[in-house]
């Protein structure tokens, strides 16, 4: 699907596309189609929308976001201590974090900045940085359909250095979604000589980037490290878990979002 897109010219529609085929829209159309034909085949009219209600309400809790994150996605576990001990003698390596949006400006600061999910992600992959004392890249340029502006490679490094005190090695600031990230970041990296990537980003990210990134790598001698944040801590689920939440509906969105990727092959 993503190559259909891509020989169309219209890679630029992802963003509208996703935001059609995810809650709530979905479930609104059913209860306005349900609306809709109240009057003449009411039962199916009321199918309709309580089907509708249901899945707004369902797409807004943790439980449900939770479990299409684990059947969906299944991202990996985090790296133990014992494998983050292991990159210490790595030789060859480079930790790569991912991109997932700017803030063209941000009021506090003014100038431009990185969103809160973005900070994360590179927080982590300074973290991991320390830790083994291995080289850090970043990959994010300006996604489709976005305003035109610095690259998130861009903000990144500044941020990287002025706030956090531990400068990029290499920056990717063209790329403008998950696919371009590895096309671009595995043809910068491996004239360097790097034989193995640390690849930072969200868990429930992780099954397409990695996907994206042995692609890109197929036939290099470039092997991949899953390093994974943002996990949830687990445990049992409690009542409020299937009560709706922004934390849920966020959830449910995000799963759907990284699944219909996988799909497509994005």
């Amino acid at each position: 699907m993503n190559e259909i897109f891509l020989t169309l010219g219209i890679e630029s529609w992802k963003p509208l596309l996703s935001t059609l085929l995810l809650p709530p829209l979905p479930f609104l159309v059913l209860v306005l189609v349900g609306a809709r034909l109240m009057f003449r085949r009411r039962l199916l009219a009321w199918l309709l929308v309580l089907l509708g209600v249901a899945g707004v309400w369902l797409s807004t809790t943790e439980a449900v976001g939770l479990g299409l994150t684990q059947w969906l996605l299944r991202p990996p576990p985090a790296l133990s201590q014992a494998e983050i001990a292991d990159l210490k003698r790595a030789p060859k390596t480079a930790i790569v974090v991912l991109g997932a949006g700017r803030r063209l400006l941000a009021p506090e600061y003014g100038i431009s900045s990185l969103k809160l999910h973005t900070v994360e992600r590179l927080r982590y992959g300074i973290w991991l940085s320390r830790e083994t004392g291995l080289p850090l890249a970043y990959s994010g340029g300006v996604g489709h359909g976005a305003p035109a502006g610095p690259s998130e490679a861009e903000i990144a490094a500044r941020v990287a250095e002025r706030e956090f005190g531990r400068p990029l090695r290499w920056q990717e600031g063209e790329s403008r979604d998950t696919r371009e990230n590895a096309l671009k970041t595995v043809a910068l990296l491996l004239p360097q000589g790097i034989e193995q990537i640390v690849l930072v980003t969200d868990g429930n990210h992780m099954r397409r980037a990695l996907g994206n990134f042995e692609r890109a790598a197929a036939g290099a001698r470039l092997r991949l490290v899953a390093a994974p944040m943002g996990l949830p801590s687990g445990g049992r689920l409690r009542l409020r878990d299937w009560l709706p939440s922004t934390d849920g509906f966020e959830d449910t969105c995000i799963a759907l979002h990284e699944w219909l990727g996988i799909l497509a092959g994005a």
